[in-house]
């Protein structure tokens, strides 16, 4: 019994100062490896924001001591919670945007309502009826249950349950699948009146969206290296995502487009009057007071939605471009494969060497069809 106490860990908590943002309360503690070696071991709580003393960190830290102690203290149930902090600490995803998406879930919705029940008490009963009662689109409480699908994974993993079929698999979801509204997609005619009430250098960015289906966060993370004037192509390498840059959604994502002439021509006038002084590596769409690429969310809301309303077309968002873009390919009978390529989906497997292929012709013929219906004289 004794032997039990010894490997049973409580660590302890101190306050490190930060250079950038508010100090962070730290867990230090050991961990027992084989042949009676210990390693020291540290894990972030959460910052003075969240525990103002250290009372309130140290109560923060048992939760995720339990998870780490529940095999040497077997008559003690792990708690969601403790599985949920371990998580954040070691497996939370690398991408910016998933990572934040996981942590607003965890923290308004799953937390709150799992943090204190032991793992072998939550059954899939309880969450199917937890996830219906929820004033939430389908689609989003599925994502909710693969999260927890996602974390009893990771409960199973670190051996703090018996490895099982995973009781998460178990929940139904109601209508998932199905969109709850269709995306809205723009008629050129819509969209050259959107354009109308759309000042620069934002009304360039709504064109680039719309002529080449890019996301918002490939457009912010556009550099103006990544534009070939001379092959007359512009090159999808990064992303801007929550005031970093970071990589693509896919590896499909990752690939050279082709770059019609009144385009071109657009990004030409966009360097000159905004950045003729920039430098290679400069981003194309940047905040002349920061220096680096908007906050698309603030354009949306401070423009978009205005314009869209004052046009009548009810409310957009960035997205709307992409699902536009798609529409126009569909609607000028250009080849399904050929759209996937110019779209750079998911489901097209091969990785495309972005230093040396060329743009293969269908893609440039497809892709000026939509740029000169996009941009006649009076937007060019």
């Amino acid at each position: 019994m004794e032997h039990k106490r010894q490997r049973v860990q409580f660590g302890w908590v101190c306050l490190k100062a930060r250079k950038k943002g508010p100090d962070v309360w730290v867990l230090r503690y050991r961990e027992n490896l084989p042949n009676r070696v210990t390693k020291r071991r540290s894990a972030v709580i959460g910052t003075v924001l969240e525990f103002p003393n250290e009372s309130q960190a140290r109560k923060a830290a048992l939760s995720w001591l339990f998870s780490m102690n529940a095999e040497t203290c077997s008559g003690t149930p792990v708690s969601f919670g403790a599985v949920i902090r371990r998580y954040l600490t070691e497996e939370i995803p690398e991408r910016v945007s998933t990572a934040s998406r996981y942590r607003c879930w965890l923290k308004n919705h799953v937390e709150p309502k799992w943090r204190d029940h032991p793992l072998e008490q939550i059954k899939p009963l309880l969450v199917e009826d937890w996830l219906r009662k929820l004033d939430l689109a389908p689609k989003s409480k599925s994502h909710l249950k693969n999260l927890m699908r996602v974390l009893f994974n990771a409960a199973m993993r670190w051996e703090l349950i018996p490895y099982q079929h995973n009781p998460m698999s178990l929940v139904r979801v109601k209508d998932s699948s199905k969109r709850q509204r269709q995306p809205k997609a723009l008629s050129v005619e819509e969209f050259r009146k959107l354009l109308e009430n759309i000042p620069e250098p934002f009304r360039t960015m709504c064109i680039v969206a719309m002529c080449l289906g890019l996301r918002i966060s490939e457009i912010l993370g556009l550099k103006w290296q990544d534009i070939d004037w001379e092959g007359l192509r512009l090159a999808v390498r990064q992303a801007y995502v929550y005031g970093q840059e970071g990589e693509l959604k896919t590896q499909a994502s990752q690939r050279w487009l082709p770059l019609d002439r009144l385009l071109a021509e657009k990004f030409r006038e966009h360097k000159m009057k905004f950045a003729s002084f920039a430098i290679c590596d400069a981003w194309v769409f940047a905040n002349p007071e920061t220096g680096r690429p908007y906050w698309p969310g603030r354009i949306q809301e401070n423009w978009l939605v205005p314009a869209a309303r004052k046009a009548g077309l009810g409310r957009i968002g960035w997205h709307t471009f992409r699902h536009s873009h798609s529409t126009l390919l569909h609607a000028l009978g250009v080849d399904l494969k050929v759209q996937q390529e110019l779209l750079r989906h998911a489901d097209i497997r091969t990785t495309m060497n972005i230093y040396t292929q060329a743009v293969p012709t269908a893609l440039r013929e497809a892709n000026s069809k939509v740029v000169r219906l996009v941009l006649p004289a009076q937007v060019a």
